[in-house]
């Protein structure tokens, strides 16, 4: 007489280990890359903050004048560090325009990225 059982065999048990341990795996290395990213993102973030920073106060400094853009201080500079961060601007053109550009480098695991803003303000 057959005796019924029930339950897993042993086999199957094996399996499923195998299969949740290369699911496990997979995730652990999910998860160090987006961490990675993460601290990327923050210096993004902060690089843009720094380039929008500069703009605006360019911006306040041109309009502190009438006619606007007539001030002294509207003149090129850099480069400025803020920690790890490199930051100059360039102005250029004459009449009714002037072309702002704002440039931020800051690290990026081995290597050095630069992200650029750019406006123009109307003058006059």
């Amino acid at each position: 007489m057959k005796q019924k059982t029930s339950g897993f065999t042993l086999i199957e048990v094996m399996v499923a280990i195998v299969i949740l341990s290369i699911g496990l795996l997979a995730l652990a290395g999910a998860t160090a890359n987006v961490s990675k990213m993460v601290g990327y993102g923050k210096w993004a973030t902060a690089a843009s903050q720094v380039a929008t920073r500069r703009v605006e106060t360019i911006r306040l400094i041109a309009n502190s004048t009438d006619p606007t853009c007539t001030s002294s201080a509207m003149v090129s500079g850099g480069p400025l560090a803020a920690g790890r961060m490199r930051e100059s601007w360039n102005i250029s053109g004459t009449g009714g325009m002037r072309r702002v550009l704002v440039t931020v480098t800051y690290p990026r695991g081995r290597r050095t990225v630069t992200d650029t803003v750019a406006t123009i303000l109307r003058c006059g």
